[in-house]
This record gives structure tokens, sequence and C-alpha cells, in this order.
């Protein structure tokens, strides 16, 4: 079908061969990676795998598959908060540029704490400017923060994580034997817990809740994503539990043996230490299907190391790579978080093929990474930049009006159809913790 990314993904995610989507509209983001065919792939192989489950025939628009690999709300009257705080981004080093990702408050405190400096852009880029960027790498993840040196791909290359994350599969597959057949056609009544942040895992439950799935997302008291909620939370249900909590641990076991499928983002270590390891898991509820994410991969140093899509755009080469082609003096990251948004739908696919796999009696689970996904996209750069590239126009807004729970919005049209319907989310985009730890 032309697109460089489907035999791969096809080949990482579906027993067998998958029939090609159909594709409509044009364009290409300017991006000095293939990430337009990227987009259109990774959504056509979630409607592929959807498809697979229900039928139909998949049509994916690549005009809005790279749009929607960007933030799809478009308020009326209000604003989204940014993104970033005043202290993430990038800082010159010694010997380079190093990221700091700072967004969350414990994460500001421990690269401050290590910087000993106020949280003020000007003095902490004048004390980064002493530091050797590995040394403050190590110093601040250390600290559980979160930071990232930017390396090219030949120094990731050869870095043990670098050399651990190439020898990987795309995606992990485990088979956890047999089960009885599950006769449920489609999403309908399929519960899913979400215990996924910012924003693969968030991108994949909102892909499911599109169409059909219950999807309950649980976050613990703390923590905010104030920029992202409105695009992330559509069309599930958001409760609050303190896993700390011995009543809400066990209010989660509850959940589990009643899910579906439970989808979560925490590190390799996270679970066991909290008495919810695979083993745990499993005995709760043997027929789970249990897709999880981490950042930089499931072998090597950096298995349980924090990291979001731009720390992993730093450490692989890909901002390098983007600062070399256009001459920059300074690191030029992907023009969207395509990390976040292809392994996401990558997830989403998993958790669809894991589905027919049980229809068909037999269980199985699966595990993918950001840095996993940025080797498969790093395989294919771009000849050149492509000029006159996607932009944003007043049309790609659909007509309906979105009453989510920060205001009206406009969202842009969705870009894909599985049987010629497109995702239809029954609930509007909601503040986390609203909701009761329940499925409907």
């Amino acid at each position: 079908m032309g697109n460089p990314f489907w035999d791969q993904l096809c080949a990482a995610v579906f027993s067998e061969p998958a029939a090609p989507y159909g594709v409509t509209g044009e364009g290409r983001l300017p991006s000095v990676y293939k990430t337009s065919d990227f987009a259109e792939a990774t959504i056509g192989l979630a409607g592929t795998a959807f498809a697979r489950l229900q039928g139909g025939a998949v049509a994916v628009d690549r005009r809005f598959a790279s749009l929607w690999f960007d933030m799809t709300l478009r308020p009326i009257g209000w604003q989204v908060p940014s993104l970033w705080d005043a202290v993430a981004g990038n800082y010159a080093c010694k010997d380079g540029w190093i990221r700091l990702h700072t967004s969350a408050p414990h994460h500001r405190v421990a690269a401050l704490s290590v910087l000993h400096v106020p949280a003020e852009r000007a003095a902490v880029a004048e004390v980064i400017a002493g530091w050797n960027g590995a040394e403050l790498e190590c110093a601040v993840v250390a600290a559980n923060g979160c930071a990232a040196q930017m390396r090219s791909a030949e120094d990731w290359g050869e870095h043990p994580q670098g050399r651990a994350v190439a020898a990987e599969p795309l995606v992990h597959w485990e088979d956890h034997g047999e089960c009885a057949p599950d006769a449920r056609a489609g999403l309908r009544g399929t519960k899913v817990l979400d215990l996924t942040r910012v924003l693969a895992g968030p991108v994949a439950t909102r892909f499911l809740a599109g169409f059909g799935a219950q999807v309950l997302r649980i976050d613990p008291p703390s923590w905010n994503e104030t920029s992202v909620e409105m695009e992330v939370t559509l069309g599930k249900r958001c409760a609050g539990l303190d896993l700390k909590q011995s009543r809400d641990l066990a209010r989660l076991k509850v959940l589990l043996r009643e899910a579906d499928v439970f989808v979560h983002g925490y590190r390799a270590d996270a679970l066991e230490r909290l008495g919810l390891g695979d083993g745990v898991r499993r005995a709760l509820n043997p027929n789970l299907i249990d897709v999880r994410l981490n950042a930089y991969g499931w072998g090597g140093p950096w298995r349980e190391r924090r990291g979001f899509d731009s720390l992993v755009q730093m450490s692989c080469g890909i901002a390098v790579h983007g600062m070399l082609e256009a001459g920059a003096d300074k690191p030029v990251p992907l023009p969207v978080q395509a990390l976040d948004h292809g392994t996401g739908y990558l997830m989403a696919a998993c958790v669809l093929e894991a589905l027919a796999q049980r229809r068909a009696g037999r269980v199985r689970s699966a595990k993918v990474s950001l840095a996993r996904t940025a080797h498969l996209l790093m395989q294919h750069p771009c000849a050149q930049v492509e000029s006159g590239a996607i932009v944003l126009a007043a049309s790609d807004s659909s007509a309906r009006i979105e009453a989510t729970g920060w205001g009206d919005a406009h969202r842009i049209k969705v870009p894909l159809k599985v049987g010629g319907q497109g995702p239809v989310w029954a609930l509007p985009a909601r503040p986390l913790r609203g909701d009761p730890a329940q499925f409907s």
C-alpha cells in the first residue's frame, strides 16, 4: 500500500496478514522523519485491529491523522493551559544540550534540588551552563527527576540502553494460555481499567472509548495534567485512588477482577512494590489482558527510568538530527509528540488484537515502549523537509460543539472510519477524579 511503516507494524501486532486500509487526504508534517506516514499508519493499524474484531472497511484521512498527532481541541471563549512550566525545556551545558522535564511539581522540585536555584529560567540556565551534560542527567535522575542529555543516533547506538532497545521487538507479546472463548462482538461491554498518564496510554484508551469500550481512568490524589486532560479524558470516567492506602488498593483489586483489559504506564518495578506484581494480577483475574508501556524499553540499565516523549527524542538522536538538518544551533524536535501518539495507537491495536485472540480462547498481554517506537521511526528519515506542510485550517474543526468540563469547544474532525463510521465518544472530556471508582 506504499506506507513505509505498515509491514513492520502489522508484523509486530497481528498473528496473520492484515488487509490494507484506504487513504484519503494528503500532506506531510514538516519533519526530518516520515512523521505523517507514521501517523497515518499507526491510526490505520488501530482501525484495522478494530475491523478484525468487528468487521468493516478501514479508511484513514492522512491530513487529519497528522493533525490528531497534536492537540485536537479548539476552545470557545477559554484557553488551554500551557503544556510546559517555566523551567521545562532545553538548556546549553558545557558539552552540548540537556532537557529538563519539570511540568509535574515533584519533578521540578527534584531538578531544582540538584541545581540549588529558584524556579527561574535565567537562573537555571546560568547554573546548567557550568555542568557536564551526562553528569547533570545522572544527578537529576538520581534525585527522582526527569532529564535527558542530547545524544546523536550514533552515540545512542553505542549506549547500553540504545543497544538494548534496538534488540527488542516492537511489541513484547506474552501468552498466558487457554481460556473460555469470549463470544462478545466489538468493544461493547468491554471494561478497560486505565492507569496511564501523559500521553501515549491515554491516547490508546481514548481510541478504545471512541469505539465502545467502557474506560475507567484512575489517578492518584496529587496528579494533574491540566494542559492535556481535555484531550485525553474524552469518553472516559475518571476516578481517584490513593494506592498507598489499603482501602483504595483493595478497591483497585476489585476493579482488576472486573476488568477485561488493564492498560498502565507504571515503571517496571512500581506495581511490584505496591503488591500488584504480574503473579498477583494474574491470580486476581486469569483472563485479564495486560498492556503496559514504559519510556526507555524493557531491558537494559534504564528500564526503570522515568521518561517522556520529549526526553526520549533527546536521548535517541531525533533532536540532534533535526538540529543538523535544519542548520540550527539548538535541538530541533519533531513537530508533534509522535512517539507518544504513535505508541498510543500501537497500544490500542495490541488491546484489540488480544481481544480477538481471547475470542478464540487464548489470553495474551503486550508491552511497548517509547524508545522502541523511536527506533522504528528513525529507520525512515525524509530526504528533505517538505515545504508547504500541513497546517490547521478553520474548516478542519467539526461543527459539533463539545461541552467539556472546562467549557464548550470544537474538536478537529476525526481521521478514521471503520465500516463507514468514525469513533463516537459517549462522554465529554472531564477533569480528573470526578467520578466514582467503578465501572458503569
